[in-house]
């Protein structure tokens, strides 16, 4: 059976960027030592004798840009890159919106079960196997650091997030695939610091699932309907991977 058909039909399709584009100014997690990026630097160019070409070396963290966790990333002995395929990297795609939220009560809030009932009323149930991303519109923040942070005066982070019930929910009574949102963290802000860590994403990894930080434009796709691919490098023994994450919407 040929699938010739189903990309013609793919490609006809309008095609949305989720991830960032990365230089060495790009921003990062501060807990990343300084020196730790260095993208492009040629190491073999067009002018040597043996062959005119350039090759070029690339140093970044796992943890860098939009990318991808494993469970290894919190978890030590617990599944790292190795353990995912590529049948891992294709999945529906459904949007939760938060901006709204954040506009009536600023950016210490999180997504609830509540927020995800509302969404269901509307769309219909979260499928199996589903891609959820929260939408905060944060991504407008890129590259400013501190933007991205929202630090106050003491230094302390506010930005949008998850809850623990709401992502509990996801995996365990919708068996999602996925989650994934735009901010540094998985948690929200005020929720970290009430809990003394990262108490959503320690969660998701420590059973066995997969996540995605750092997403951009999810305003340009819809809230349900959409397929979306998450890609990684092929790096065995790797907690974390920048990604290419596309949408593929009507």
């Amino acid at each position: 059976m040929s699938l010739w058909s189903d990309l013609a039909n793919l490609k006809s399709c309008r095609w949305v960027e989720l991830s960032h584009p990365l230089t060495d100014e790009s921003p990062y997690w501060a807990g990343i030592p300084a020196g730790s990026v260095e993208l492009c630097r040629t190491v073999f160019d067009y002018d040597e004798e043996m062959l005119s070409c350039r090759i070029q070396t690339y140093k970044f963290p796992g943890q860098f840009g939009t990318h991808v966790d494993f469970p290894s990333h919190f978890t030590p002995g617990a599944a790292g890159s190795e353990a995912y395929g590529a049948a891992d990297m294709a999945m529906p795609l459904c949007v939760i919106d938060l901006t709204g939220k954040i506009a009536e009560a600023g950016p210490d809030v999180a997504v609830d079960v509540a927020d995800i009932a509302a969404w269901e009323a509307e769309h219909g149930r979260i499928p199996e196997g589903a891609f959820v991303a929260l939408r905060t519109d944060w991504h407008l923040r890129w590259p400013d650091n501190d933007a991205l942070n929202n630090f106050d005066d003491e230094g302390g982070e506010h930005c949008p997030g998850w809850s623990l019930p709401a992502l509990q929910f996801l995996y365990e009574e919708r068996r999602i695939a996925m989650n994934g949102h735009e901010t540094f963290d998985t948690d929200a802000s005020y929720l970290a610091a009430e809990a003394g860590d990262l108490a959503c994403e320690r969660w998701v990894l420590d059973h066995g699932h997969l996540q995605v930080e750092v997403l951009t434009n999810l305003d340009q796709v819809p809230e349900t309907g959409a397929i979306v691919f998450v890609s990684w490098p092929r790096i065995e023994g790797a907690t974390g991977l920048p990604a290419r994450v596309v949408a593929i919407c009507e």
